[in-house]
């Protein structure tokens, strides 16, 4: 995996008669992958602050690099009426995603007799939209639409490769199937709307490797079903998120040589406080062999805020990737969030749908359940 690039903010002046002052944000060295950050704009100190709403509009941006871009972006915050030698600064929220960070903060400065920053205005490539250009290897209908314990050529698995639960990453439940685990409520079912994965709390707690779960899980694994898994190729999922605080739903690959590499589509990080289901997207690779992740890369965003995309748990939306010899690339509603040089060359994958539990928590607020309402994959 090439080595990450850094970010950094730059100094910059304006003239005091300005209408914008243009802030550098630079990296050092080419992207191999999307680069995100945010920013945010912070009063001046001492005589000669600035101050938001008065010499300057306090401005919060998503800064965005793609493989290929120049390696200079500007930020435009609006000036309002400062007089020279008056400063405020632009810093980052937090580290970037997908780079190494750099200096965090620089101050911006109205200065008569400076050349002032200079606007980055071209060189840059629009976001990509999703397009298909394999054969359509697999679509999920209610007709064909099965699962059983272990998977077979015409049915998804109810259970990861490795069993029916991961405590090792914090998972406190178990991975339900309806003819193995009758007496809880049904984890799978096929509506008007969908798919239906149904995670729940247990009425009675159930064993796994000797460990009792008092949630139930949902998991689709096709490790066993040949005509889900592709190489190169792309895979497309529709569908609308639960809002439960504890849920953990995600779409993902995995070698069909063994993990590591993993792609994750898309993951939901209900157990952290501060994900938001119906603003926030995800998308991580985990490289690395013999059972031991050596790297990863990916972004986690609020998307509302760096794409316009929202309501992820109110609606049905898109949810793609297009896994290509020299990239990845991923798409939420049809339009490029993110995009990594491929270091799986030669891989064939299977995907995964689930939505697992990580709380010790009631485990009743909102909806606990991803309804997937189309699955379908290409192969080139």
């Amino acid at each position: 995996m090439p080595e990450k690039a850094s970010l950094s903010i730059g100094a910059a002046v304006f003239e005091p008669d300005a209408a914008v002052a243009y802030v550098p944000v630079i990296l050092n060295r080419a992207t191999p992958n999307t680069v995100i950050a945010r920013v945010i704009t912070v009063n001046g100190s001492g005589a000669n602050k600035a101050i938001s709403g008065y010499q300057y509009k306090a401005t919060e941006s998503v800064v965005i690099f793609r493989p290929g871009d120049p390696l200079r972006k500007t930020v435009s915050v609006p000036i309002l009426d400062a007089a020279d030698g008056q400063q405020f600064s632009l810093k980052l929220r937090e580290a970037p995603w997908g780079a190494d960070q750099g200096t965090a903060s620089a101050t911006v400065t109205a200065n008569s007799s400076a050349t002032p920053t200079a606007p980055a205005t071209s060189g840059f490539r629009n976001p990509r939209t999703f397009r298909t250009y394999g054969a359509l290897q697999y679509e999920m209908t209610k007709s064909n639409m099965r699962w059983s314990d272990d998977g077979w050529s015409g049915a998804w698995s109810t259970k990861l490769s490795h069993g029916r639960a991961q405590p090792a990453n914090g998972e406190t439940g178990i991975y339900l199937d309806g003819e193995l685990h009758p007496n809880a409520e049904a984890p799978l079912r096929y509506t008007d709307e969908g798919l239906v994965m149904h995670t729940q709390v247990l009425d009675t707690p159930l064993s796994w490797a000797g460990i009792a779960y008092n949630y139930g899980s949902v998991v689709l694994s096709g490790h066993n079903t040949p005509s889900t898994q592709i190489g190169y190729g792309q895979y497309e999922w529709v569908a609308k998120m639960p809002d439960r605080r504890g849920a953990w739903p995600a779409f993902w690959l995995i070698s069909t040589s063994g993990w590591p590499p993993e792609i994750d589509v898309y993951e939901g990080f209900g157990y952290q406080s501060y994900w938001d289901f119906d603003r926030h997207i995800s998308a991580t690779i985990h490289g690395g062999s013999g059972g031991w992740r050596t790297f990863q890369r990916g972004t986690n965003i609020q998307a509302e805020q760096a794409y316009g995309m929202s309501g992820f748990s109110q609606g049905y939306h898109r949810y793609a990737v297009d896994i290509g010899p020299e990239y990845i690339t991923w798409f939420v509603d049809g339009l490029e969030t993110y995009q990594s040089v491929n270091p799986f060359r030669g891989h064939r994958w299977y995907p995964i749908m689930d939505v697992a539990v990580k709380t010790t928590g009631s485990y009743t607020d909102g909806s606990g359940d991803m309804v997937v309402k189309s699955f379908r994959a290409w192969q080139n």
